[in-house]
């Protein structure tokens, strides 16, 4: 039989948790089970990997101490961790038994938020402790409280061998019906390793660089496009253009793929392009950027793209066609 025990304190000396959870390694060792503590404040950079230690564990303990108000945060980092990265399967079969010692007032809340927490997790709560400590001197020298502390290991022990079962509650009905968090789908081998990864400072840091600096890529890139939305074909039109002497006309292309239309204006010598709105239009013409590329690439006419439908357009025609005169692409 395989025992873990979680101690969720501080470490310090005058901790009465301490005292109990050493009575009860002695009444296991005696027992023949196989414990296994893990003081959490010495692994507080790696908590995250802490729950793939209940693969081989039968049963667990879990113990803290209020100082001043519930379980502690390093034991809260402790059940969150089982909560992301745990193996839901293998805690169905995982026995705890919570042990809260108080300095101040609130140990049987956090007895009952630790039954609580490991019923909501899937696992099987037992019969725990809870006490109020003034004084520990005292409570040490008193041999009652000691075989109090002896009767709840050896229950401990007897819970496991025997896989002695409980009434079901509400707890286990909330886990199966309405905390339906989205969670990846990982196996437990996929859950060891991101917590790994997670406990590895220097990797975060290295994610978050890279999301800042994807974010910032496509930050820039998001730019770009609205930059290309406003000038698109404009510079290639100014370009392309040539002057014709008593000439007058006002363009305005509907391109499919973009907000605005393209407003084209020309005036003898000049010529003025932008995206927008424009009154007195000549010529209304509608077509695809696919057109408009090959137009600007010369591989096709404004004249035979409105032949062959590529391009519908209204007005006058004699204006439409000195489209191909004022823009030459070759």
């Amino acid at each position: 039989m395989n025992v873990n025990i979680y101690y969720g304190g501080r470490g310090l000396l005058d901790d009465p948790t301490l005292y109990v959870i050493n009575k009860m390694e002695e009444v296991l060792l005696e027992l023949r089970v196989n414990v296994q503590r893990y003081n959490i404040y010495e692994d507080k950079s790696s908590i995250s990997t802490l729950p793939h230690t209940l693969k081989d564990a039968d049963g667990i303990i879990l113990a803290t101490t209020v100082e001043w108000l519930g379980i502690g945060g390093y034991m809260q980092q402790f059940l969150d961790a089982c909560w992301f990265y745990g193996d839901k399967e293998r805690i169905k079969t995982i026995y705890m038994q919570p042990i809260v010692m108080s300095t101040t007032y609130g140990e049987r809340e956090g007895e009952l938020t630790l039954a609580n927490a490991w019923e909501i997790l899937g696992g099987l709560p037992c019969s725990g402790l809870c006490g109020y400590v003034d004084d520990l001197v005292s409570f040490e020298m008193n041999n009652e409280y000691s075989v109090i502390i002896e009767k709840k290991a050896e229950n401990l022990y007897r819970t496991i061998s025997q896989k002695q079962k409980s009434l079901p509650t509400s707890n286990q009905a909330v886990t199966r019906s309405v905390l339906r968090t989205q969670q990846l789908e990982l196996t437990p081998q996929e859950s060891e390793q991101l917590s790994k990864y997670v406990a590895d400072d220097t990797y975060v840091k290295k994610q978050k660089e890279d999301i800042e600096e994807l974010s910032s890529m496509f930050k820039g890139m998001l730019n770009q496009q609205q930059t290309d939305e406003t000038t698109a074909y404009i510079a290639d039109l100014e370009s392309h253009f040539v002057a014709q002497t008593d000439f007058k006309a006002n363009y305005l292309f509907m391109i499919e793929e973009k907000k605005k239309p393209l407003c084209v204006e020309v005036d003898n010598e000049e010529v003025s392009c932008h995206y927008g709105q424009q009154d007195n239009t000549d010529i209304y013409a509608k077509l695809t950027t696919e057109v408009f590329d090959n137009i600007v690439a010369g591989r096709m006419t404004f004249q035979r793209a409105f032949m062959t439908g590529e391009m519908t357009a209204k007005g006058n025609f004699k204006t439409l066609r000195m489209l191909d005169q004022i823009f030459v692409f070759e």
